[in-house]
């Protein structure tokens, strides 16, 4: 394989393919690399970078506190809420 065949899109081999799509990848994590690291700069030279920071602290917290509950709590036994939801019936005389 020649390197024209492989840019004007020609066929490429197993290996070809490989080469592709690591350079891909890593073209793909450095320009996002570098976005990341231009808003973090924005960032730090805001004035009120302190708040931000708590505020982003509260929110992780507050989002981990969420799935946490999500996915670590066992929700109640099915017939325990039948037995709920009939005894409550039966005291409001329905």
């Amino acid at each position: 394989m020649t390197q024209d065949a492989g840019r004007s899109g020609g066929p490429v081999g197993p290996e070809g393919r490989a080469v592709l799509l690591v350079a891909g990848l890593a073209d793909l994590a450095v320009t996002t690399l570098g976005s990341a690291l231009g808003v973090v700069s924005g960032l730090l030279r805001r004035s009120d970078a302190a708040k931000l920071a708590s505020e982003a602290e509260q929110d992780l917290m507050a989002r981990g506190r969420l799935a946490l509950d999500r996915y670590a709590a066992v929700p109640p036994a099915h017939l325990e809420l039948l037995a709920r939801h009939v005894t409550a019936r039966e005291s409001n005389g329905v």
